[in-house]
C-alpha cells in the first residue's frame, strides 16, 4: 500500500509543474489557485457527503484545518505560481525537494521525531544528486534578480508546505480522517486565496482555452484530490520525513517527459545525479543496515 501511494505521489506531482506552467498568462496566480481548489474541494466534499464519510470536527480541529489550508492550499501555491513566471518548472521542482529537509527539522521541533541515521545519508545523496542533475542548467541560466526572487519564493512555498505536513500529522495522531481534514483545509484555502484575489482586484474569469482548462482539471482532480489524499495518508503511515523524500523524484519524472516529448539530451552530470538520487532511495527504503545484518548473520551461520 505504501509503495502504491508513494508512486502515485511521485508520478502525479512530478507532472503538475508542467500544468502550472501552462496556466501562466493573463489569469493571475491567485485566481488560478482559487479555481483549482474550488473544483477540488467541491468534488471532495460532494463525494464524502454522498458516501456519508464526511466526519464532524471540533471547533479546534476546524481552526487547525484553516491553518493547514493557509499553509498548503493558499500561501505555498501563491509562491509557486508566482515563481513560475521567473524560473523554469524543473528548477522549481528541485527547490521543492528541500521539503525533505524542512520536514525532518519541523518533525523534530513539533513532535520530537528524530530521523534515523540513514535518513541523513539518503537526504545528502538525494539533494546532492538533484544539484548535480541541474547544475549545468543553473550555470546556463545565470544569476540575476528574477532568478533569486523565483528561488526565494519557491523556498518559502516549500516551507509553507512543510508546516502543512506537520498539521496533517497532528490530525492523524488525533485519529482524524485524512479525506475529511483535507476537504475542509482545501475549502478554507480556497476562501483565503479568494479573499486575496478580491483585495488585489483580480478578475475571476478563467482563460477559456483548451490548455488552460485541461491544466486546471488535471491540477484539481489528479494534482489535488488524488495526490494530496495519497500524500497525507503517506505522512500518517511512514512519517513526514520519509514521505517528503518522494519530492526528490519529481524532477526525474519531469526530465523523463522532457526526454520523450521535448528532446531533452542527458549529459554526464544528469546521469551522475540520477545515480545519486536512486542510491538515496535505496538507502532510505531498502534499509541497507538491515540487509548487511542479515548477510553477516548468514555468513556466521554458514
Amino acid at each position: 500500500m505504501n509503495a502504491l501511494l508513494y508512486c502515485l505521489v511521485v508520478v502525479i506531482w512530478g507532472t503538475t509543474w508542467i500544468a502550472i506552467y501552462l496556466q501562466q498568462g493573463p489569469v493571475s496566480a491567485p485566481v488560478s489557485i482559487f479555481w483549482r481548489f474550488a473544483v477540488a474541494s467541491s468534488v471532495m466534499i460532494v463525494i464524502l457527503l454522498l458516501s456519508g464519510k464526511l466526519r464532524k470536527l471540533s471547533g479546534r480541529d476546524h481552526l487547525f484545518c484553516l491553518l493547514q489550508g493557509g499553509c498548503v492550499f493558499c500561501f505555498n501555491f501563491w509562491c509557486f505560481y508566482t515563481a513560475a513566471a521567473w524560473i523554469n518548472t524543473g528548477l522549481e521542482s528541485v527547490i521543492f525537494s528541500m521539503a525533505v529537509l524542512f520536514n525532518a527539522v519541523n518533525s523534530f521541533i513539533f513532535f520530537g521525531q528524530k530521523p534515523p541515521l540513514r535518513f541523513y545519508i539518503a537526504a545528502g545523496l538525494g539533494l546532492t544528486g538533484i544539484v548535480t542533475l541541474f547544475w549545468q542548467d543553473l550555470l546556463n541560466s545565470g544569476i540575476n534578480h528574477s532568478l533569486l526572487l523565483g528561488i526565494g519564493l519557491s523556498a518559502l512555498g516549500t516551507f509553507g508546505f512543510s508546516l502543512g505536513n506537520m498539521i496533517s500529522l497532528r490530525h492523524q495522531k488525533k485519529g482524524l480522517e485524512v479525506l475529511t481534514t483535507n476537504s475542509w483545509a482545501m475549502l478554507y484555502g480556497t476562501l483565503l486565496i479568494a479573499a486575496i484575489a478580491l483585495v488585489r482586484g483580480d478578475n475571476f474569469t478563467p482563460q477559456w482555452t483548451f490548455s488552460y482548462l485541461s491544466a486546471l482539471l488535471y491540477l484539481a482532480i489528479f494534482g489535488s484530490v488524488i495526490a494530496f489524499g495519497a500524500y497525507f495518508t503517506l505522512v500518517g503511515r511512514i512519517g513526514p520525513s520519509k514521505a517528503a523524500y518522494s519530492t526528490l523524484l519529481f524532477p526525474l519524472v519531469a526530465l523523463t517527459l522532457s526526454t520523450l516529448y521535448e528532446g531533452y539530451i542527458w549529459q554526464v552530470n544528469a546521469i551522475a545525479g540520477l545515480v545519486l538520487i536512486l542510491l538515496g532511495n535505496l538507502v532510505m527504503f531498502a534499509r541497507p543496515e538491515a540487509l548487511m545484518g542479515k548477510l553477516l548473520y548468514r555468513r556466521r551461520v554458514a
